[in-house]
């Protein structure tokens, strides 16, 4: 993912009122769900994440395959 798309996709997930949960899907092929937008921070091409059970995940631009809806993900 581009460093613009990356940055305009998380802003916009994370500024949805009322906030939902999205998923984070990594080249690697491994998922994560985006629980709280106040557990994640950004900038530039790099964020973090700390899920409720305290795992922290680094990761940048280059690595994230695509975010989306949950929703999304369960209908397809």
């Amino acid at each position: 993912m581009t460093e613009a798309n990356f940055k305009k996709s998380l802003q916009a997930f994370i500024r949805r009122r009322p906030f939902k949960p999205f998923e984070v899907e990594l080249v690697s092929g491994d998922r994560f769900v985006v629980e709280h937008p106040e557990a994640l921070a950004h900038g530039g091409a790099v964020a973090v994440y700390i899920s409720t059970e305290g795992d922290v995940k680094l990761f940048d631009s280059s690595s994230v395959s695509q975010l989306m809806d949950i929703a999304d993900r369960q209908s397809a």
